[in-house]
């Protein structure tokens, strides 16, 4: 897609706040009849501007109390031993996000574990052992404030 336009932008923004709707629904409230509105819903997954659908699950009501940011250094800056650290991280169902970071360290993880034993025993056993790790160092969230899983859309900003 080169231009996204008014329908387009209204369509990323209703469906980032309610995924469930279905394309009639969408349709009525960007203003849109039904086939040109899935016909954009399309074009816009193909584009890869929508990746995914998905439920937001609220963490400690599944058992998962304890979130934790990790900052790895890594022993050596390498391109090789990025790109395995990288891998090695991708695999890890408890690290939720990961970021490449400027300044000190190499990369900042969001790790969410049942307990404190079982995320010391998480860092001990796995994030000690990967590649390249040089050190962690470890902060816990005390509680939270705000997780957005919806973007600020702009109308009109580049795509």
């Amino acid at each position: 897609m080169e231009r996204l336009d008014k329908f387009d932008w209204l369509i990323l923004r209703e469906l980032q706040n309610e995924g469930r709707l279905t394309n009639a629904e969408l349709a009525q409230r960007v203003g849109l009849s039904a086939a040109p509105c899935w016909r954009r819903v399309r074009a816009l997954e193909q584009a890869g501007l929508i990746t995914g659908y998905h439920a937001v699950i609220d963490r400690h009501k599944v058992g998962l109390g304890v979130l934790a940011f990790v900052r790895i250094d890594a022993e050596r800056n390498t391109a090789d031993g990025t790109r395995r650290m990288e891998e090695a991280i991708r695999r890890l169902p408890q690290v939720i996000s990961c970021h490449y970071i400027s300044g000190t360290g190499t990369f900042e993880l969001q790790v969410v574990s049942r307990d404190l034993d079982a995320f010391s025993q998480f860092a001990r056993e796995v994030l000690l052992n990967l590649p390249n790790v040089k050190d962690l160092h470890t902060r816990f969230s005390l509680g939270e404030v705000k997780a957005a899983s919806i973007w600020p859309l702009e109308p009109h900003a580049p795509a």
